[in-house]
């Protein structure tokens, strides 16, 4: 505008100026947002992968669109030091194809290779590559020794690759030697996008019902990939799946049982690091609790009932942690699981009482910003204690598709931007 003012005798001033400003512009740090994560979890007893002087093709699915991208490993759950030998990431052309000339070499610091301390994470330097939403890629990573996949993300829902044993680095191969498949994200946690526009991000933090537990593998139809595509239609946010499979708000996995600490870490516990410091985070949609309810006396054979006040204590502890970092929360009503299959006493007249008391509570109290009525969505009208039948997976306690589908469909596409404290 200034160019504007001053074009008629002052010429050379307007060219500075134009020039200061296209520099600016060209060092200005870009706005990142997260266009993919998956949570970080120890592995279940007895699954422990192993990978030695091979590589791993990793399929992710990006919610958003950007100009450059940066890629986050995590050593979480190691007791040792995580060696990484080389890495990539291209676009995905189908099963382990990538489009060669989206290949982009990972540099961590500018060096080819990193090493993440125990209990550490990194996230790689940025590379050029345009990614739409909606795109496939594919993340190569080559493990120079043998590497005990101690961290990982355990239902990945999603086909990935590995090669054969002593093959070496194969990151870069259009064509990658697949020995095996695998269906879990190890080390790999967030792809994170710089757009030309800015742009939020938006976690969806919880349980299996936001781990996507029911829904058909391979063809994301996860809650967050359903509300990414619609939010995507009409405006600039990133969706990130920060849920883990029979986690809990209150206590982490049940380690005295078969599942060890698998379902990892409480989610008061996990909260901060993987909701509220995903980048460029504004919103954490919170579907959590049905778990807590449900465990006892079932897959945690030892533990107490959960009242509805402990709940409501925990959830307070939730938005009290995000509105300090300024992030707004939505909550969501738990939805029905009566005739749940998972396990014998998993629901009982008694946790019925108190899913429906916790629910009460979370249309009624205003602790959160908004609250999604995921139980008004998902349950039979006419036996609300249980899920309709064509929105349920088989089990009685997760969604299919469909059912996914309508809970993304009943999260208003402005619930973040309205949610007000």
């Amino acid at each position: 505008m200034h160019a504007c003012v001053h074009q008629t005798d002052r010429t050379g001033r307007i060219v500075v100026s134009t020039l200061l400003l296209f520099a600016q512009s060209a060092t200005a740090a870009p706005i990142w947002i997260g266009a993919w994560a998956a949570a970080p979890q120890p592995s279940l007893p007895g699954t422990l992968d192993t990978f030695d002087k091979q590589s791993v093709r990793l399929i992710v699915h990006a919610g958003t669109s950007g100009t450059q991208l940066r890629v986050r490993f995590s050593n979480a759950y190691g007791d040792a030091p995580l060696e990484i030998g080389a890495a990539h990431v291209a676009r995905r052309e189908r099963d382990a194809q990538i489009d060669p000339a989206s290949d982009r070499q990972l540099l961590f610091g500018g060096r080819a290779d990193v090493k993440i301390s125990a209990r550490a994470a990194a996230v790689s330097d940025p590379v050029a590559l345009d990614v739409a939403a909606g795109t496939d890629l594919a993340v190569s990573v080559f493990f120079p020794r043998a590497t005990r996949a101690t961290t990982s993300h355990l239902l990945a829902l999603q086909t990935s690759y590995v090669a054969a044993a002593g093959t070496g680095d194969v990151t870069g191969n259009a064509s990658f030697p697949v020995q095996r498949t695998i269906t879990t994200w190890p080390f790999l946690t967030g792809v994170d996008v710089a757009a030309p526009t800015p742009g939020t991000t938006i976690v969806a933090f919880g349980d299996s019902t936001v781990d996507g537990d029911g829904s058909t593998r391979d063809a994301n139809r996860r809650l967050t990939d359903m509300l990414a595509a619609r939010l995507n239609r009409s405006g600039r946010y990133g969706v990130l799946d920060e849920g883990i499979i029979g986690n809990r708000l209150l206590r982490g996995s049940p380690e005295e049982t078969e599942f060890g600490a698998g379902f990892g870490e409480s989610g008061l516990a996990r909260f901060a690091r993987d909701a509220l410091d995903a980048p460029g985070v504004a919103c954490v949609i919170v579907r959590i609790g049905t778990n807590d309810i449900a465990f006892p006396g079932a897959l945690a054979p030892h533990d107490p009932p959960v009242a509805a006040e402990a709940l409501a204590a925990g959830f307070r502890k939730l938005v009290a942690l995000a509105h300090a970092r300024g992030v707004r929360v939505v909550g969501t009503t738990l939805p029905p699981f009566a005739g749940s299959t998972l396990a014998e006493s998993f629901h009982t007249a008694q946790k019925e009482r108190v899913r429906t008391s916790v629910n009460a509570w979370l249309r009624t109290s205003g602790t959160f910003d908004a609250v999604v009525d995921a139980d008004a969505a998902l349950r039979d009208p006419d036996h609300p204690a249980t899920l309709r039948a064509d929105y349920d997976s088989g089990d009685h306690t997760h969604p299919n598709d469909a059912g996914y589908a309508r809970l993304a469909d009943a999260i208003p596409l402005d619930v973040c931007s309205r949610a007000s404290r």
